[in-house]
C-alpha cells in the first residue's frame, strides 16, 4: 500500500458584477466575482476535490451539495477545512498543492503571495509547499471575454496512519 496519493481538482464559475472576488480565500479588487452557491471561491473548491479524491472520499458536490440551503452562501474556507479534517480523519494530510488559475477576469499576479499564504494556512502546510500560477487564455471563448474563472488543483497527500 501506498503512502502517498496524488488528487486533481478542477472548477469553472462565471464572474458577476456585483460579486466579490474572493480567490484562495483573497478578496482580490475586480469589479466582477466568481458566482455561486457558496461563496464561488473556485480555487478552494478545485482544492477541495483535489484533497477528497486523493484521500478516496467523496467530491465537493456531494459532500456539500448546492441544492442543500446549508451551504448557501458558505465560506468556501470552511468547506476546505471540513475536507481536509475528513481526509485526517481517514489517515491523509496534505503534502503539497499546485494550482492553475486560468482567467481573463482578475489578474492573479499581485495576489499570489497572498493566495499562496491563505492556501497553506487552510492546508497546514508551509508557504513553499504551495504554487501558485496565473494564466490567460489567449483570446478564446467565454473565459477570456473576462466572465469566468478555471481552476486546476493538483494536491499530494501522504498517509499519516494505516487505513482502518
Amino acid at each position: 500500500m501506498s503512502g502517498i496519493r496524488v488528487g486533481l481538482g478542477f472548477d469553472i464559475h462565471r464572474l458577476e458584477e456585483g460579486r466579490p472576488c474572493v480567490l484562495g480565500g483573497v478578496e482580490l479588487p475586480h469589479t466582477t466575482g466568481p458566482a455561486g452557491h457558496s461563496d464561488g471561491d473556485a480555487v478552494l473548491h478545485a482544492i477541495t476535490d483535489a484533497v477528497t479524491g486523493a484521500a478516496g472520499l467523496d467530491d465537493i458536490g456531494t459532500l456539500f451539495p448546492d441544492d442543500d440551503p446549508r451551504w448557501k452562501g458558505a465560506d468556501s474556507r470552511a468547506l476546505l477545512r471540513a475536507a481536509v479534517g475528513l481526509a485526517a480523519d481517514a489517515g491523509w494530510r496534505p503534502g503539497n498543492v499546485d494550482v492553475v488559475i486560468a482567467t481573463e477576469g482578475p489578474k492573479i499576479k499581485p495576489h499570489r503571495a497572498a493566495i499562496r499564504a491563505s492556501l497553506a494556512e487552510l492546508l497546514g502546510l508551509d508557504v513553499d509547499d504551495v504554487n501558485v500560477k496565473g494564466k490567460t487564455l489567449e483570446g478564446m471563448t467565454e473565459l477570456a471575454e473576462g466572465r469566468a474563472v478555471t481552476v486546476h488543483a493538483v494536491c499530494l497527500m501522504t498517509r499519516v496512519r494505516p487505513a482502518d
